[in-house]
């Protein structure tokens, strides 16, 4: 079945379908991953977008139920230069096709996914739509033109658990062996995530530092959780433009000083726009598993992975308020910072991201250590 994709500056990519049939509007980003297509899928974070693969081989590894970020895929649509019919990893349950169509997701392949890139790169990310119903250029961009924008748009409401819940993960042979022996080894500490769109992996990785933890929804009230007296807070990454999530502000804003916190992405701004920051939306964002950050406490340089439309003015925190510890070495974006008084801590990128790169794991280490100083 043919399909076309359609940008909201006119420009047309002609295609064929696969995945679900129909009609998919959004932000139109590209990710630089060659691998990591099914955590990329499922993270919760890209509720609002069409994701392009720069790489151009996709669907090789199939999908499997172990490698899910959530509980399903949560993008608009998925583009991509070609995808594989044939998966052949060991692990694959079902292809990339099939997991498509099973949750309606539309995808356009065949298609130049490098001029895709560079557009986007010199324009910025923009609105675009992808259909199989219709190759209208002149109907399907004026869907395009009144379709949302991600900037003013809270999307958390959208992704975020509506009950709490006690986190429990189902262990991998691999998991029990290389990482149960360090949990067992720690103090178990009580924690507290504000869902906006939590990855899972961020929960395994705070569950295997000692954290017994319960998730509640974006929008629960600071006393209700201060009752339940955590050891620590944290907030999760999400999809959307971190000043639209107001309530999230307002609740960072009465927890600190009760307790220690920590974010990351979504988290991260939300914790900075408490503390009297200011965000702005990026050209064309950071979204990829090759991304390098200065440690600035460390002169070490991490290579990070990220997904983030939006950035932290660092110059708009109070004079003094804040320390910088991380910085983006493509662009200069603040990506960490820590209070200068507070036991507070965020970083823009992504530590326990899956399938990697590992090198950030140290700070869910640095977190606990914040908790149990704060303690004292």
């Amino acid at each position: 079945m043919d399909a076309v994709l359609v940008l909201e500056d006119s420009m047309v990519f002609e295609g064929k379908s696969f995945g679900a049939a129909g009609e998919a509007a959004g932000e139109v980003v590209f990710n630089t991953g060659m691998v990591g297509y099914q955590e990329i899928l499922t993270d919760p974070s890209y509720k609002g977008q069409l994701v392009t693969m720069t790489y151009p081989h996709i669907g090789n590894t199939g999908i499997n139920s172990e490698d899910n970020e959530s509980d399903r895929p949560w993008l608009e649509g998925f583009i991509v230069h070609e995808h594989s019919k044939f998966p052949g990893n060991w692990r694959a349950q079902e292809d990339l096709d099939s997991f498509l169509k099973a949750w309606h997701i539309v995808g356009i392949e065949g298609i130049d996914t490098r001029q895709l890139t560079r557009h986007i790169r010199d324009r910025g990310a923009m609105k675009g739509i992808i259909s199989t119903r219709t190759a209208d250029v002149r109907l399907l961009r004026e869907k395009v033109q009144t379709a949302p924008g991600i900037v003013g748009l809270d999307l958390v409401r959208e992704v975020t658990h509506r009950k709490p819940y006690v986190f429990e993960p189902d262990l991998t042979e691999y998991e029990i062996k290389e990482f149960m022996p360090l949990r067992q080894s720690e103090q178990e500490l009580s924690l507290v995530v504000y869902d906006f769109g939590v990855k899972r992996n961020i929960l395994r990785n705070l569950y295997f530092r000692g954290f017994a933890i319960t998730v509640v929804p974006a929008f629960t009230e600071a006393d209700e959780v201060l009752e339940t007296n955590p050891d620590g807070i944290f907030f999760s990454n999400g999809p959307g433009d971190p000043a639209a999530v107001t309530y999230g502000i307002q609740v960072a804003q009465r927890l600190f000083g009760k307790k220690p916190l920590m974010g990351i992405c979504l988290g991260h701004q939300i914790l900075s726009l408490a503390l009297g920051a200011g965000t702005y939306k990026m050209k064309f964002g950071h979204h990829g598993i090759n991304h390098p950050v200065k440690n600035l406490k460390t002169g070490k340089v991490e290579i990070t992975s990220q997904n983030h439309g939006f950035a932290v003015n660092p110059d708009s925190f109070q004079k003094g308020a804040v320390e910088v510890t991380h910085t983006s070495l493509n662009d200069g974006t603040l990506e960490g910072f820590r209070h200068s008084e507070l036991p507070v801590m965020a970083v823009q990128y992504h530590p326990e991201a899956g399938p990697g790169p590992h090198d950030s794991h140290y700070l869910f280490d640095d977190f606990r250590e914040l908790i149990l100083k704060s303690a004292l």
